[in-house]
């Protein structure tokens, strides 16, 4: 089989972009200082990433962002991939993915594993969001709550 009849297609080019995102985030993490220093900058490097997004996006990220820091102070906002996230110990358990990052329908809240959502042998760990109504920001802590307790 020659390369161009694999069936391999590899990496869309928005995939490409986030990896090189997120090499540049290691990079910048890497250069600062302290650790309040580090902190604020994340946080500082989030909300600067939120304020890039399109209005659909920006004000559900907006939202997303206020709910998150406001149940779960002990996860430290900082981009992965690109995208907001929130970390305790270091480690991703929640973020959020702008509909525009991959050219999606909608944008996504979304957990990894460090997250405490376990639900028998299956629960879901992703979340499409078209709008962040009242209900859907209590829905939101609730889940953000339970992740990290």
């Amino acid at each position: 089989m020659s390369g161009t009849d694999s069936p391999y297609e590899g990496f869309t080019a928005e995939e490409r972009a986030a990896m090189k995102e997120h090499a540049r985030e290691l990079k910048t993490a890497a250069r600062r200082t302290s650790r309040a220093d580090k902190a604020a900058e994340a946080e500082r490097d989030v909300l600067s990433k939120i304020a890039e997004m399109g209005d659909s996006d920006r004000i559900m990220a907006e939202r997303v962002h206020a709910v998150v820091t406001a149940t779960a102070p002990a996860l430290a906002p900082k981009l992965w991939y690109g995208m907001p996230a929130y970390a305790l110990d270091g480690k991703i358990v929640c973020f959020f993915q702008s509909a525009a990052k991959f050219k999606a329908r909608y944008a996504t809240l979304g957990f990894n594993d460090p997250a405490r959502l376990d639900e028998g042998a299956m629960w879901a760990t992703g979340f499409a969001l078209t709008e962040v109504t009242p209900e859907v920001e209590a829905r939101i802590a609730a889940l953000v709550e339970r992740a990290v307790n």
